[in-house]
């Protein structure tokens, strides 16, 4: 469906019987052991520390003296220690309590001090000599370093002993991040899957075996041990995935790619270790690898940084693990890519990853049944025609038009509606598509004149041009980054490109830019997403369709590995020229072409512009009339909104006979 548009310039969980709960990681009491003597040693010294600096401490050695000469010192109290001077003071009061009072000194001039003590209580002190040696021991910084090295090397030694999974010294980081959900978790059957029938029939073999494996085994036949979902994003491979699982209610653990990597080189290894070992442990089970590719891309291509490769260790292990259980095991694992071209072929040789289940984009009947499977959880109107939104909605995925729908019911809920209206549908597929619609935007008269005779121009020849897909509306509303948009309804869904709707598809591509020239004198930027449709086309019937006569039945694109940074090209210079000429040919024929049906058909663009200028918004019905050379019975958005103005006043008291006196619509039509 070409979309011509002209831009714009801007756990829990629950086990069945007989089925063990895997091993959860948790701390053990030997843990707290630690924690708690560390706690009391920190208290210990703190307590030491407060009882070492207990009292008042005094602030000069003539206080000292002045304290002693007032005969508040206790007699035979003094003591001279290596840091301090103590003493005990007889408090003031009825019960007169004695006070310890210090004054700290250095080290290197305890000498000194003892020299001033002999001469003030003629040698009738104490020498101490300084702290006991466990005070001392307490005290020091190379105790305390002892201690968090000691706490450091058991950490390091229970990691040793306890890494199960492996890591080796990471401890617990080689253990798995998976997540393990049952049928009741995950509320997901085949019920819920739609669109994608023959996947789910080819899937089906696994549901069958995981609940009677021997049935499988009576003729001596292997069920594969893996199974590799391949499709673009959003096509629900992972909703595919656990509908397996809850159809088979077996655990479903799952993983994504990522997860198993970290920063620390064989830490993904032991992750995969680890999780396989908790499969078996469960099984029968599910193992879902959610975006392989992450660590499963061909080995040895494109740039490496050297030595030991964390992402190749990963996937070393997937490979040994995989090799490493049988199908009496009862595992089953499955992954999910939308890039399969870049998985190493070791993984997806028979063995390992048997069997390959294209996950594609829906067709119509397809989106019909997704679009239902999700209108039944809202609310639908009388008027919602699910199949016409499903012919409009070509090479969208399952979560696309999930989106719809829920864009849809929140657009309906902000219009206090009751139910979704088809209008609110039609729009929730434009916003999905080109984005919301900039209402409040201000557009210059010049610039709404060009996008109108720009989107007049491309819609004209979509329905005059054979071959074309049928014209769904045009509008000039801005949407996201486009100015407007000219929408078709396809008829059917294409699976390949016939020479002669890739020609009609480049003609009304350029339609375009040659009516805004053609009414403006002057050309723009806003013809810059057509100019790129029209290359792309021309570009794929030279390089990969073989649609040229002077380069035959050849292909000249390169296989895109997307593992260098070099584009490959298997053909010469001279063959190059060729291909730009090729191109330039194809490009140059629709311009012509594009540029004789407008000129032939101007009058009818003139009429379709006019009517957007007016109207904002014409359906393909609109404007074939135009085409045809008929009128237009409708009001226009400003007659619209002046309308919906004199409603919002308060309506004056009507005699009684006057309720037909005028026919003002019950609501403005959503322009797009």
């Amino acid at each position: 469906m070409p979309q011509n548009g002209r831009q714009s310039d801007e756990q829990d969980r629950q086990n069945g019987p007989g089925r063990p709960t895997p091993p959860q990681p948790r701390m053990g009491r030997g843990f707290f052991g630690w924690v708690l003597i560390l706690t009391l040693l920190a208290m210990l010294a703190m307590v030491f520390h407060s009882s070492m600096n207990a009292g008042v401490q005094l602030t000069s050695w003539k206080e000292f003296e002045n304290r002693y000469h007032e005969g508040v010192l206790v007699e035979d109290s003094i003591e001279l220690r290596d840091d301090r001077i103590v003493a005990m003071q007889t408090a003031e009061g009825p019960e007169g309590e004695e006070t310890l009072v210090y004054l700290l000194i250095k080290p290197r001039l305890v000498e000194h001090y003892a020299q001033l003590l002999g001469e003030l209580t003629n040698n009738d002190y104490t020498d101490t000599g300084g702290p006991s040696w466990w005070q001392t021991l307490l005290m020091g910084p190379l105790f305390w370093t002892l201690i968090l090295i000691l706490i450091f090397w058991f950490i390091i030694a229970r990691g040793l002993r306890s890494a199960g999974g492996g890591g080796g010294m990471l401890g617990n980081f080689g253990r798995s991040k998976h997540k393990v959900f049952m049928k009741e978790q995950t509320g997901v059957t085949f019920a819920n899957v739609a669109g994608v029938d023959e996947a789910k029939d080819e899937v089906d073999e696994l549901i069958q075996f995981l609940k009677s494996p021997k049935k499988f085994t009576r003729l001596g036949g292997r069920i594969p041990r893996g199974v590799l979902l391949v499709g673009p994003p959003g096509t629900g491979k992972t909703l595919l995935a656990k509908a397996i699982a809850g159809e088979a209610d077996v655990p479903f653990f799952t993983i994504s790619g990522s997860d198993f990597v970290e920063m620390f080189v064989g830490v993904g290894a032991s992750r995969v270790r680890d999780l396989f070992k908790q499969a078996k442990e469960n099984s029968p089970c599910i193992i879902f690898l959610d975006e392989i590719d992450a660590v499963g891309r061909r080995r040895g291509g494109g740039f490496s940084s050297g030595g030991h490769d964390e992402r190749e260790q990963t996937l070393n292990a997937i490979l040994v693990e995989m090799d490493g259980f049988g199908t009496e095991d009862g595992i089953i694992v499955i992954a999910a890519t939308n890039r399969v071209d870049v998985l190493d072929p070791a993984l997806t040789r028979p063995g390992r990853f048997d069997r390959q289940v294209q996950v594609p984009l829906p067709d119509v009947k397809g989106r019909l049944a997704i679009l239902k499977v999700h209108g039944r959880k809202v609310k639908m109107g009388p008027d919602v025609d699910l199949e016409k939104i499903a012919r409009g909605t070509p090479m969208f995925s399952g979560a696309d038009l999930a989106a719809i729908i829920n864009e849809a019911a929140i657009g309906a809920t902000m219009q206090d509606k009751d139910f979704i209206e088809h209008e609110d549908l039609e729009e929730a597929r434009d916003k999905v598509k080109f984005g919301r619609a900039r209402k409040s935007r201000t557009i210059e008269e010049e610039e709404r004149v060009a996008t109108s005779f720009h989107e007049a121009g491309h819609a004209v020849l979509q329905v005059l041009t054979p071959g074309a897909d049928p014209l769904h509306k045009v509008t000039i509303i801005p949407r996201g980054e486009y100015g407007g948009a000219s929408m078709t309804l396809p008829e059917k869904d294409r699976y390949g490109y016939g020479l002669r709707w890739l020609k009609a598809a480049m003609i009304v591509a350029c339609g375009g830019r040659i009516a805004e020239e053609m009414k403006t004198g002057d050309v723009s930027s806003g013809a810059s997403s057509d100019i790129a449709q029209v290359t792309n086309i021309a570009r794929h019937m030279i390089l990969e369709w073989g649609m040229s006569e002077r380069l035959g039945f050849i292909r000249y694109a390169s296989q895109d590995s997307r593992e260098s940074f070099v584009p490959e090209k298997d053909y010469s210079p001279e063959t190059a020229k060729v291909i730009d000429e090729e191109i330039r040919r194809l490009v140059d024929e629709a311009y012509v072409a594009a540029e004789k049906g407008l000129r032939e058909n101007w009058s009818k663009v003139e009429a379709v512009a006019e009517a957007l200028l007016k109207h904002e918004t014409l359906t393909a019905d609109e404007v074939k009339k135009l085409i045809a050379g008929q009128r237009l019975d409708k009001p226009s958005v400003s007659e619209l909104l002046a309308a919906e103005a004199e409603k919002t006043k308060a309506p004056p008291a009507r005699a009684k006979g006057d309720e037909d006196e005028d026919n003002l619509p019950d609501a403005i039509p959503h322009p797009a």
